[in-house]
């Protein structure tokens, strides 16, 4: 178990990251072991044939697979390495800023995460030399890894990220409600099962170590992530306190579009408007919307206009993003 303990200015200092290399790292295990990530089968058999055959081996050790079976079974449960998953440092991090951050992590620290991670068993072959005591031999596997995770990237998750990215910006804004109506508290009570609250303290369990961390004024950075099955804060207990967590809404991300029944709602208010209106028991932008229903922005955005104008809906404005959803009235309509 590990133990975050959060003071009051902690708890004001909480806020977001999203962080595309996390996200490509993640989903590494997706691969290594697509039993536990049934959700994400449509990605996956859609990546199976764009993939690099030279980077299989050395991106697999990433995530605990030191042998690669043809059918990508096998992945042994191990943390990830920390210097893969850094934190965002702004609220939607670039993809191609962090990969030029891990080119320059320390070899001390490649070396300590590493071993580490791999503890008590031995460093996988492909990953070996970057333990040793020798710095350009370190920076030479980590030159090696950040190359393939780039090319990874471009061929199995840029042409997906922007519906990720909406999933998981929709995520923290469910979160960030919650923390607002409710909160330490209501934010930490349905992320996972894995995850209690309770007197200052923010409990993990299921996990390799067993520490407890002060964040002493740092505060605590949320990161939600599509492929993370747990959450999943950093293994070296120096590092500031975060929590990789699942996101919300990932079964929506690969799934066709809904389809609404025959219902008088129909009839009333003409299919699209009766869908949007079943959908927007919470808070979605136009983007995300128009994503699910695998449309334009513009096709969805004025029947919003209208259902909005007829008091149906409610919209606010978040960041970048116009947020849509039912009012009482509209949910008396939905309700069967």
């Amino acid at each position: 178990m590990i133990r975050i303990e959060l003071g009051v200015e902690d708890l004001a200092n909480t806020r977001f990251g999203i962080s595309p290399l996390a996200e490509t790292v993640h989903s590494l295990r997706a691969l290594a072991d697509p039993s536990y990530y049934t959700l994400h089968l449509p990605w996956l058999r859609s990546v199976r044939g764009r993939l690099d055959a030279r980077d299989g081996d050395l991106l697999r050790s990433l995530v605990g697979a030191s042998r690669i079976p043809a059918d990508f079974r096998g992945i042994p449960s191990q943390p990830l390495p920390d210097f893969l998953t850094p934190r965002p440092m702004r609220f939607i991090a670039r993809f191609d800023e962090e990969l030029d951050g891990l080119r320059d992590t320390p070899p001390s620290i490649v070396r300590r995460d590493l071993l580490a991670t791999h503890a008590p068993d031995p460093v996988p072959k492909p990953l070996r030399s970057g333990t040793r005591s020798d710095s350009r031999a370190t920076r030479a596997l980590l030159n090696a890894i950040c190359d393939a995770l780039d090319r990874y990237w471009e061929r199995a998750i840029a042409p997906s990220w922007p519906q990720m990215l909406l999933v998981l910006e929709a995520d923290t804004t469910y979160r960030a409600g919650r923390l607002a109506t409710g909160g330490a508290r209501l934010l930490f009570g349905d992320i996972h099962p894995n995850l209690r609250w309770s007197d200052g303290v923010l409990s993990v369990t299921e996990m390799v170590g067993d520490h407890a961390v002060a964040a002493a004024g740092r505060g605590l950075l949320l990161i939600p992530s599509i492929f993370a099955n747990k959450p999943a804060p950093p293994m070296d207990p120096s590092e500031p306190p975060s929590l990789a967590y699942p996101s919300r809404g990932v079964a929506t991300l690969w799934a066709p579009p809904p389809q609404p029944e025959q219902t008088a709602l129909v009839d009333l208010l003409g299919r699209t408007r009766a869908l949007l209106l079943e959908m927007l028991d919470e808070p979605l932008p136009t983007v995300e919307i128009a994503r699910r229903l695998e449309v334009t922005p513009s096709a969805v955005s004025q029947h919003l206009q209208v259902l909005h104008a007829t008091g149906l809906l409610t919209r606010a404005r978040d960041r970048r993003h116009v947020l849509y959803r039912r009012t009482p009235t509209g949910d008396r309509l939905t309700t069967p």
